[in-house]
């Protein structure tokens, strides 16, 4: 398959490697120093689990997509700010049947988008304000995925994969617990490739689960650059992102996607993966845009639009945007109530 990459940061570039490795025709959007280093050495992926193992391959890299034209899967793995104009610029690398996987952090845009009863193909403003996304990328193309993994990035074009290797892949209106062909022709090239790869009949519950983790340990990582052991290792703290979890949790309940762990539950899972840094403490290190509205401002709105009461997320948005926002690391114009 003809695949493009655009965002060819840790989580683009590790999946990038390994379908290339595969055999596909892989081509990559990038720029800066990224574009640099792609044309020049390909993309890498060391592998910590494989003592002195690096993989290479070489992949077309452009910071122009009409460059590379039309594509059969092109896999965004961008962070959610971005979002808006990677859309209004991918045009050129989308044909009649192209499918665009979305491998990104937090609630997409197209999140109702045939799902949620009477919210059902609500525009989430916390996300696709003005509907800028949806309007770029025509919803027939989009079929959703979850990453279950940790990367990092070594330097520009060189990914470290540190664990996991879940894929989770959905169609955002999928009906009746069905598995559409191209969800199941992408999760078996996903398997070939090496990824645990599986099929999902809802990927809003998998997307909501997910969250339920990350909007909370994400957000106090970049405030506090604490591992997720140390945040669940402290009582005060643990008990915080308790409180927010049950207020998500309520919201499930309301759109269709409830969640039967408590969050003690989710909280032993997490702490058996050990200390890592999250990618929203990784991006504050870099001096990179931090993904908030994508993890916290959508559930303060999710709140608003099901009348459930937020305040422990209010608290944590209002605390993570003041940090991010006096470090240039979040837009003032995004400040809002």
């Amino acid at each position: 398959m003809k695949v493009c990459i655009y965002g060819a940061g840790a989580i683009g570039g590790w999946i990038g490697v390994h379908l290339a490795q595969a055999g596909h025709e892989v081509s990559v959007v990038a720029r800066g120093a990224t574009l640099e280093a792609l044309q020049k050495h390909g993309l890498q992926c060391v592998q910590n689990q494989v003592p002195d193992s690096r993989l290479k391959a070489v992949v077309k890299a452009s910071a122009h997509p009409k460059d590379l034209g039309p594509q059969d899967w092109v896999i965004v793995a961008v962070k959610a700010p971005a979002m808006a104009a990677v859309a209004q610029g991918m045009a050129p690398l989308l044909g009649p049947n192209t499918i665009v996987m979305t491998a990104m952090n937090g609630v997409p845009w197209w999140f109702f988008q045939g799902f949620g009863g009477q919210l059902q193909d609500t525009t989430l403003s916390a996300v696709d304000p003005e509907a800028v996304i949806a309007k770029a990328i025509p919803a027939h193309h989009v079929v959703g995925c979850v990453v279950h993994a940790s990367c990092s990035l070594d330097a520009p074009g060189v990914v470290r994969h540190h664990f996991g290797q879940g894929l989770i892949l959905g169609e955002p209106a999928a009906q009746s617990g069905d598995v559409s062909a191209r969800v199941q022709q992408l999760v078996a090239e996903l398997k070939t490739a090496g990824f645990n790869a599986s099929a999902s009949a809802q990927i809003q519950k998998d997307i909501w689960y997910k969250l339920w983790g990350n909007m909370t340990v994400n957000p106090i990582s970049a405030i506090t650059g604490a591992t997720t052991d140390l945040i669940l290792k402290d009582d005060l703290v643990r008990d915080f992102v308790s409180k927010i979890m049950l207020e998500a949790k309520a919201i499930g309940d309301q759109i269709g996607i409830p969640i039967a762990q408590t969050p003690e539950d989710r909280h032993a899972v997490t702490m058996k993966l050990g200390a890592f840094k999250t990618s929203m403490l990784q991006d504050v290190e870099a001096g990179k845009t931090v993904e908030l509205d994508a993890l916290v401002s959508v559930v303060r709105e999710l709140g608003q639009l099901t009348q459930v009461d937020t305040p422990y997320t209010d608290t944590l948005l209002g605390l993570s945007r003041l940090h991010a926002s006096v470090r240039g690391l979040y837009p003032a114009q995004s400040v809002h109530d």
